[in-house]
């Protein structure tokens, strides 16, 4: 069943045309190093985090590391993961059903030399709250789960390492429900999902994201 505010979400892109939209110039948010789909960069890695609507996780993550700025972030896009085999290639509507089991999610590619995925990982954690099973805020589904999905067995050791040290420092009494699994296929959502918020200003973002520390 989809949630109410997903009905309103996906009723509002019902109406979308490219001139609704603000014009974005996306070299913004696309460092010059990062020319390709991913891992452009020979030196760059892959972080993919899951942490409620994507829009917002996007957002959040590029108003702290603008790739203009040169601070380790080169490139992200918004999709889809995590999600049943057989259920390939979801569209934006299927996995707001929760039938098919994805999470939406934000894959970023990053400078390790500018950058640790160690202080991504912590980012994820001060801007959602990971305490919640499939919830941010009112959004709720399993499309909506707190997740990293990690891309080698050292990802998942630093992933198991800082959200030992996020739960006893931030959220004592609170038991952080994020799943850490290895990363599995990744599907672009929609173009029109892509720096959605930069695109619109005003559009729907989940209050749990924002720096809580």
């Amino acid at each position: 069943m989809l949630s109410r505010l997903n009905h309103i979400r996906t009723a509002l892109f019902s109406f979308v045309t490219p001139a609704m939209s603000h014009a974005v110039d996306t070299s913004h948010y696309r460092a010059a190093l990062s020319s390709g789909k991913y891992c452009a960069h020979a030196q760059s890695e892959i972080a993919t985090f899951a942490a409620g609507c994507f829009w917002g996780v996007e957002h959040i993550f590029l108003k702290e590391y603008p790739p203009s700025q040169n601070k380790g972030i080169l490139k992200t896009s918004v999709g889809y993961t995590g999600g049943a085999e057989k259920a390939q290639s979801p569209t934006y509507r299927e996995v707001c059903t929760g039938t098919t089991n994805h999470a939406e999610a934000l894959r970023i590619e990053f400078d390790p030399s500018i950058i640790q995925y160690g202080e991504l990982v912590e980012f994820f954690y001060r801007t959602h709250e990971p305490t919640t099973f499939n919830r941010q805020g009112g959004d709720v589904g399993t499309q909506y789960r707190s997740a990293i999905f990690t891309h080698s067995p050292e990802q998942n050791k630093i992933a198991k390492d800082v959200t030992q040290k996020v739960q006893e420092e931030h959220f004592k009494g609170q038991k952080i429900v994020t799943e850490i699994e290895e990363a599995g296929q990744w599907y672009d959502a929609e173009e029109y999902h892509q720096l959605y918020l930069f695109k619109e200003p005003n559009g729907y973002q989940c209050p749990t994201h924002t720096k809580h520390w």
